[in-house]
């Protein structure tokens, strides 16, 4: 079944349902900004269906015969009308200008983003053509029907009694024909639209990207503003409006913020993180044995074993939030604008939650690991440097299940310090990882690198071995982003406010240990 596919085109029918006509105009923009070009189709094949409206469940005939011409994709094709009563009622309706274009359903698979909006569409995978009531294109048309009246057929015919003698020129043909659908079918343009935003959000499926309206509406709004969007842009962003002001950005765009903050955060790498769109959330704290007992058959049921939990432990989600400066030239000419200030926000906010999970004091922000009270400790045994000794008792101090999914996690210079450890043998406790990707290791385990853990120093803790799952990271959905051109405008640059709330504590103290240098 296809889950991704766009609409675009034009048509024209006769009274057996042959028609030819044009389902896609090459060289000029659609009604959604996008133009395909010459050698898009160069891999359809007929015969294909014949569809009403893109709806896979009313085939209405089949497309028999597909070409490139010079103006577009050239189709001939035939609506059952003898057999299929659907085929007739949208050959009836087409005669009386209800349905007067063709509208094709592709996949992009070869595009690119156009300044201003829409894009360059240079290869398709083409797999319907429909009848219309709008067409995408104001050119995509049928042109010519066996049996139907000409002046029903054609919907950029010049007006009767207009010109005689005199053939419009294509530009102001296009133009009359683009004027005609904004004043008879602008209400089932907007709902068009909105198919098709719906139509094109991902759904966790392969195949090409597909750009959602919201999407194409918040790319326009980082390069021109909120003050200078188009009315269809706004509208799309006001449906994802942040209560406070300026907009939530469009669910896709956040998920790659948030997996590029993924990617630069260490932590979250390990750690188990959950979304929410409460402000906190409370979870029950599990007692380490349980409430299970031992008993017989012949023992009555015991009626009550007391809870298996501890109490309960709250995370709340602490606002972070931070300012990207782009120039305005940077954001009138570059293509990548959108992926430049992701990389920019992404990084910003992986540095600041990432301080905040080692070393956070959890008020307005969340709590570090390593501030969190109860967690074990053994000692190295040397004041002034590490001892291999101290990992292997570090490592066997944790549980077997929690030792065997745990990582070291230190600041650079320990690690540079660790990798010249030797066991009582001589044997380096330091491994290379042999693997692309892969971290070093220390006693067979992953050693990760946290900038912001202590140094080696006297009385300080530049270790900790521990199972980050017992890290809870919680993700407050939504993202938002105010645009704010006018306080930098002197030195050409606009300034972007991010803000987006994510909480983190240590849900189980047991899976963690840290190193303790001595005194």
């Amino acid at each position: 079944m296809i889950e991704h596919f766009e609409v675009k085109a034009v048509l024209q029918i006769d009274e057996a349902g042959e028609f030819t006509g044009l389902a896609s105009v090459f060289g000029t923009a659609d009604l959604g900004g996008d133009i395909v070009h010459k050698g898009a189709f160069a891999s359809a094949r007929a015969p294909l269906p014949l569809l009403a409206s893109h709806d896979q469940a009313d085939v209405i005939g089949v497309i028999s015969e597909m070409k490139e011409v010079a103006e577009g994709l050239w189709v001939r094709g035939r609506m059952l009308v003898s057999d299929v009563k659907r085929a007739a009622e949208v050959r009836a309706l087409y005669l009386a200008g209800a349905m007067p274009g063709l509208s094709i359903g592709y996949i992009a698979t070869k595009k690119a983003a156009r300044k201003g909006g829409g894009r360059d569409l240079f290869k398709v995978d083409l797999f319907e053509v429909s009848v219309v009531a709008v067409p995408m294109h104001p050119g995509a048309r049928i042109e010519a029907v066996k049996g139907a009246t000409p002046g029903k057929v054609d919907m950029l015919k010049k007006k009767e009694g207009e010109g005689e003698g005199e053939d419009k020129g294509p530009a102001e043909i296009e133009t009359k024909a683009a004027e005609m659908v904004t004043a008879l079918f602008a209400p089932i343009v907007l709902r068009l639209d909105g198919i098709e935003a719906k139509m094109k959000r991902p759904s966790g499926g392969g195949g090409g990207e597909s750009v959602s309206l919201e999407r194409k509406a918040f790319r326009n709004f980082l390069q021109v503003g909120a003050d200078r969007l188009s009315e269809l842009d706004h509208k799309a962003l006001v449906l994802n409006s942040d209560p406070l002001g300026g907009f939530m950005v469009p669910p896709e765009y956040a998920t790659e913020i948030l997996k590029d903050i993924t990617d630069l955060s260490p932590v979250r790498q390990h750690a188990s993180v959950r979304s929410t769109s409460a402000p906190s959330v409370i979870y029950p704290l599990r007692q380490r044995f349980g409430n299970a007992i031992w008993d017989d058959e012949s023992d009555p049921e015991v009626e009550s074993l007391g809870s298996p939990y501890k109490g309960q432990l709250e995370i709340q989600t602490a606002s972070m939030s931070l300012q990207v400066q782009v120039s305005n030239m940077l954001l009138q000419d570059a293509p990548s604008v959108e992926a430049d200030v992701t990389e920019a926000i992404a990084e910003e906010f992986a540095i600041r939650e990432s301080i905040a999970f080692v070393n956070g004091d959890g008020i307005n922000k969340p709590e570090g690991f390593m501030t969190k009270s109860g967690i074990a400790e053994t000692v190295s045994g040397s004041a002034t440097q590490l001892m291999g000794d101290g990992f292997i008792r570090l490592l066997y101090a944790l549980a077997p299940s929690y030792r065997q999914r745990g990582v070291w996690i230190m600041n650079g210079g320990t690690l540079a310090a660790a990798s010249l450890l030797k066991d009582g043998q001589g044997n380096a406790l330091w491994r290379d990882s042999w693997r692309d990707g892969q971290p070093p290791s220390i006693l067979g385990r992953p050693v990760i690198e946290m900038p912001d853990m202590p140094d080696i120093t006297p009385g300080a803790y530049p270790i900790m071995y521990a199972d980050l799952e017992g890290y809870r990271i919680l993700d407050r959905v939504g993202l938002s982003l105010f645009s704010d051109p006018y306080s930098m405008a002197s030195q050409k640059r606009t300034v972007f406010h991010a803000g987006r709330r994510v909480g983190g504590r240590v849900l189980q103290e047991i899976r963690f240990r840290k190193m303790k240098i001595s005194v």
